[in-house]
């Protein structure tokens, strides 16, 4: 049974983005310096504009007529042309780590929680805080828990927390991520 995300406030993009792991590892890649449920909606632009979504298609495209197709209005982020760039690249290496599954990174060879992270990790695009906010998208609501998976999540991974997206499941804990957001940012600033 395909999971049911609440992520965007679009129904559509959030069925795509529980359907296809390769979509959802996109959203997450396109999250950041915009807000989360717009870098989200960014695999369903790419979808409409190359009818479909297909993890292969996008690893092979042109990668000039791919840029264009993510820069047009409205583009998949506020910096279209090197974020479309950053997606073929995170496709490239899933066509060539997982054969295009994009699902292999957390089931092949069934790895633990610091496994996972560590694969993430070496995604492109993928630093230690991606990492780790997708490693608790996965385990709170996808379901995916190898062992160890929250103590590999760190603070992401804690039950009860308003983090990040791994937290957001309408409306009400999007406002509760943004307002935890806004406080950290603020806390930084002193």
């Amino acid at each position: 049974m395909t999971p049911k995300l609440h992520l965007t406030g679009d129904p559509d993009t959030d069925t795509l983005l529980g359907e296809d792991p390769f979509a959802l590892l996109t959203g997450m890649l396109l999250d950041q310096q915009i807000a989360m449920e717009v870098a989200f909606q960014g695999p369903r632009k790419i979808a409409e504009r190359m009818g479909g979504f297909d993890v292969t298609r996008i690893a092979e495209a042109d990668p000039d007529e791919f840029v264009e197709l993510c820069v047009t209005k409205p583009a998949i982020h506020r910096y279209g042309a090197s974020m479309a760039k950053r997606v073929q690249a995170l496709a490239q290496h899933v066509v060539e780590h997982y054969d295009g599954d994009t699902s292999a990174i957390w089931t092949r060879g069934n790895p633990d929680g610091p496994g996972v992270l560590k694969r993430l990790k070496a995604l492109p695009g993928y630093g230690e805080q991606k990492a780790r906010i997708f490693l608790a998208l996965l385990g709170k609501q996808l379901g995916v828990r190898p062992e160890g998976w929250r103590e590999a999540a760190g603070a992401y991974g804690e039950e009860g927390s308003h983090r990040s997206i791994a937290d957001v499941t309408g409306p009400d804990s999007l406002a509760e991520v943004r307002a935890f957001k806004k406080a950290a940012k603020s806390a930084a600033k002193k």
